[in-house]
């Protein structure tokens, strides 16, 4: 019977590290060495990521970018805030105003058109206030001082007051409307102003916490790009609602024009009806 005998084992690496070879110790003494000096350099990246992460802003809406933004960009947002609103109720309080006194006129013209006499017209506009009332006290006024002479003079002093009272009333038909006007040419650069005033303080704070770390520099650059975006909110419809508004009160300015052309017409009938009587009573 042949018995097998086992190979030596080598017990080296179970050796305690004084029993090894100094040449394998110093290798094994560098080697953690160098994994030491790479954990301690990779402790500060991960403390400033930590930090970055901790310093980031928890809400990205715009309520939360417009609480976390600077003093400056608070203070433009709040002026775009408060323009947005003017225009609005600008908007409303003329658009009521304008179609209030559009049917005005155009009642008042229709009157003018059914070959009414002036003094019967001239009653029922004694305490009224639209603008083609104060067309019609203003002629009849006219014609009253004038002491019923009907010339060329009268109907150049009939319309010239007609045209006071027309440019009147159209200069009061249109107040309130410059402040669109105004709104929507500079609240762009209202709304850049706090942009560029925003990203600078954003640049700041990146020299100042010596990172370039995207997501630290977005959340700056975002608040102030809220600013612009703020600026065409309140400019694009107030330069809508002022082309609108200009076009309504040109209308309005039309038939105010109709009514003053309706009211001379009127004038020269009543002259040949006076001359007519005036005929026959000679007669």
């Amino acid at each position: 019977m042949r018995i097998v005998q086992d190979a030596p084992v080598d017990d080296s690496e179970f050796r305690p590290i004084t029993a090894r070879s100094p040449a394998r110790s110093a290798r094994l003494r560098r080697g953690g060495a160098t994994l030491l000096a790479l954990v301690a350099a990779g402790l500060p990246t991960l403390a400033s990521a930590a930090a970055d992460l901790a310093a980031l802003p928890r809400n990205l809406s715009p309520w939360g970018m417009f609480q976390n933004a600077d003093i400056v960009v608070k203070v433009v947002m709040v002026g775009l805030a408060l323009a947005s609103l003017a225009t609005w109720t600008v908007w409303l309080s003329k658009t009521l105003e304008l179609r209030r006194e559009t049917e005005r006129a155009l009642q008042r013209l229709a009157l003018l058109e059914s070959d009414t006499p002036l003094r019967d017209i001239e009653q029922d506009c004694t305490d009224a206030n639209d603008a083609v009332a104060q067309l019609i006290l203003s002629a009849s006024r006219e014609a009253s001082l004038s002491g019923g002479v009907f010339d060329d003079a009268f109907k150049e002093r009939v319309a010239l007051r007609l045209e006071r009272v027309e440019g009147a009333m159209s200069r009061r038909i249109a107040r309130g409307t410059g402040i669109l006007a105004t709104i929507g040419a500079t609240s762009p650069f209202i709304g850049l102003f706090g942009t560029v005033w925003g990203i600078m303080n954003a640049f700041i704070g990146i020299s100042q916490a010596h990172t370039t770390n995207l997501a630290v520099v977005a959340p700056g650059i975002a608040e102030a790009l809220l600013a612009t975006a703020l600026g065409l909110v309140a400019a694009i419809p107030a330069v809508v609602i002022y082309n609108h508004l200009a076009r309504v009160i040109a209308g309005y300015r039309a038939l105010l024009g109709d009514a003053s052309a309706q009211l001379l017409l009127l004038l020269s009938r009543d002259k040949g009806r006076r001359g007519a009587r005036l005929g026959r009573a000679a007669e």
